[in-house]
């Protein structure tokens, strides 16, 4: 017992100081639904094979059961109606759900190792004591589990019948074993967001009547049984229903989707990836969607050569949802859409595949590491195919400087603004978490580039990607991985970022002679680059590091600028005096951050000579 103790003494220091003690639990599905396309219900067998890696003993077990969020009274409805800006997708249509058009998962029957073990359902989770049948550390076992659930009118990403006419769009549509890690059990109801899973294998058989076409996470193992775009090929089938039999490796959470008037378009990309586009063809959707293919498979070199090579073999574009909603190897996204929209859902989605699928964070604390860095990467590629010419509208120096002056202007500051550290179910409104979620998000990495230089920036996205694919970073993760590419000090930056809502505020105060006096009005440090133009349009940048940094970043102007590596200035310090190089005669202009790459909350003063903006 000293023994064992020792050994978790060990491993929970590790894990406190990096990835020599990380560990993650392992589970792997294999299911089978057989589907009941009249009543809208299925009945369903599982076995996930579970291997406990923690260096503890588990006397519980946790499982979502998301399709009861869709009942009446459930914590999603209620949440719905009484928060102050209802999500216009859900309102009070959870309330006027019929005994029909509910959503349910009711267990028949769950084992452990051939043995029974107790439960019962609170709301969408499934809480199992384990009693006498403990899993111990590095032991597994196999839950064996039969249930029923029926489908739920389509309110909130799952359901049927969507608003453009999709049949059955199946996301959280089985009993998902809840993670387990180093801050314990994150058995979260299913309120509105996000989600958290298991890495493994999913092995997952779907039995369905014959008109309909699916698509899915995952290979396709039958595709000589099935047709549908997956296979010129047919064994002829006389039975009634189709058995479709996807398998997916390394992913932590499965969807599909079906209805009988898909058209299927097949698309291999540049480097073999199997691209699927399934869709309901009309007038407001057949021209854009044979036309997204080729767009997609630009995307992927560009997000392979950026972000990381995308690991899976393929990838699957759903007609389905409400919006856009990501899973592993595929993503719903509503369909009748222009072509610029359709290709923005499309990269944004498939952008997950990247931060959420392999780099799985906990969405529910985290989830500006899921949807603001895939906001930055979507905004970037996005202005990659621009300059490709394969979008309208020309590409820009910088794609976040929009957002950023957006985010200064309208939220940063305001009552309405909340820590991004805040559990994505508990912001006050929906408003504060879209914001701080998908736009400060985006912001942070933004802000990172800048403090640390596009380069090294760069390569530390690599590095962060390269390793930490397929687990679990946190934003400590993230930062140590930044600090060690750049050379620089940024604990600083994620208290600021992630545990306030303080913010830069810089402005030019006095210029006279050839001394510039700047002020720090604003609570939260930035570096700065203050541009000078000279009357004869000459370029001057003086870069002012922080003290805090313990470092600078490289110099990337051009050669013709005349550039200036200042003294660092200390994050107590109000005023900061900056000694030019030309008299006051000889100025046409100064200017902080004209690129535009950190919040500061009132930019008019970043000019002199002063002048007005929008």
């Amino acid at each position: 017992m000293k023994y064992n103790f020792l050994v978790v003494l060990l491993l929970s220091v590790f894990s406190l100081n990096g990835q020599s003690g990380y560990w993650q639990q392992k589970a792997d599905y294999k299911m089978t639904i057989d589907f009941d396309s009249k009543k809208h219900r299925f009945k369903g067998e599982q076995t996930i094979t579970y291997t406990n890696n923690s260096p503890d003993e588990l006397d519980k077990l946790f499982y979502h059961l998301y399709f009861n969020a869709f009942q009446p009274g459930s914590m999603m409805d209620t949440r719905s109606r009484t928060i102050r800006d209802p999500d216009g997708r859900v309102g009070d249509r959870i309330s006027k759900l019929t005994k029909e058009e509910i959503g349910y998962q009711k267990i028949k029957s769950l084992k452990i190792d051939g043995k029974k073990v107790k439960y019962k359902v609170v709301g969408t989770i499934l809480e199992v004591d384990l009693d006498k049948h403990t899993i111990q550390p590095g032991q597994t076992v196999k839950l064996s589990m039969k249930f029923e659930a029926q489908v739920p009118i389509q309110i909130r990403r799952s359901g049927r019948d969507n608003a453009e006419g999709i049949d059955y769009s199946m996301a959280q549509w089985y009993p998902k074993l809840s993670e387990y890690d180093h801050q314990g059990w994150h058995a979260n109801p299913y309120v509105g967001r996000e989600f958290h899973g298991i890495w493994g294998d999913f092995d997952v058989t779907i039995k369905m009547d014959k008109k309909y076409t699916i698509g899915a996470t995952g290979v396709l193992q039958n595709p000589e049984r099935i047709g549908k775009g997956y296979s010129d090929v047919v064994v002829p089938n006389k039975n009634k229903k189709l058995e479709w039999n996807f398998i997916a490796e390394n992913v932590h959470d499965f969807v599909w989707s079906a209805d009988p008037d898909y058209e299927h378009i097949t698309h291999k990309a540049y480097d073999g990836t199997i691209l699927h586009f399934l869709y309901q063809p009309n007038e407001r959707t057949t021209n854009n969607w044979k036309n997204l293919p080729r767009v997609m498979d630009v995307a992927l070199k560009y997000l392979n050569e950026r972000f990381g090579k995308y690991p899976y073999p393929v990838y699957s574009f759903l007609q389905g949802g409400d919006g856009g909603m990501e899973y592993p190897m595929a993503t719903l996204i509503t369909g009748e859409r222009s072509f610029p929209s359709l290709v923005g859902v499309s990269v944004h989605e498939w952008m997950h595949s990247w931060f959420q699928m392999v780099l799985g964070t906990n969405e529910s604390l985290y989830p500006w590491m899921d949807e603001g860095f895939t906001s930055f990467g979507t905004a970037e590629t996005m202005n990659y195919l621009r300059k490709q010419n394969l979008l309208h509208g020309g590409s820009v120096d910088n794609p976040m400087a929009r957002t950023i002056n957006g985010f200064s202007s309208n939220h940063a500051g305001s009552p309405l603004d909340e820590p991004i550290s805040t559990h994505a179910d508990h912001f006050r409104t929906n408003r504060a978490y879209g914001v701080g979620s998908y736009t400060k998000g985006a912001i942070y990495l933004e802000q990172l580039q800048y403090i640390m230089g596009k380069e090294a920036f760069a390569q530390a996205m690599l590095n962060y990607y390269n390793q930490w694919k397929f687990k679990h970073p946190t934003p400590n993760d993230l930062i140590r991985i930044m600090e060690k590419e750049s050379g620089l000090e940024l604990d600083w930056y994620n208290e600021y970022m992630v545990n306030t809502t303080k913010y830069p505020d810089y402005s030019i105060d006095t210029v006279y002679g050839k001394t510039l006096v700047l002020s720090q009005r604003g609570e939260m440090p930035m570096p700065l680059e203050i541009v000078l133009t000279t009357v004869k349009d000459e370029k001057e940048v003086y870069y002012i590091p922080m003290r805090i940094m313990r470092g600078e970043k490289p110099n990337i102007w051009p050669k013709d600028v005349d550039y200036n590596l200042m003294e660092d200035w200390p994050w107590t310090h109000p005023e900061y005096i900056l000694e030019l190089n030309c008299k006051l005669d000889k100025i046409k202009k100064i200017e902080i951050n004209p690129t535009i790459n950190f919040v500061d909350l009132d930019r008019k003063n970043n000019v002199w000579p002063r002048e007005e903006r929008e």
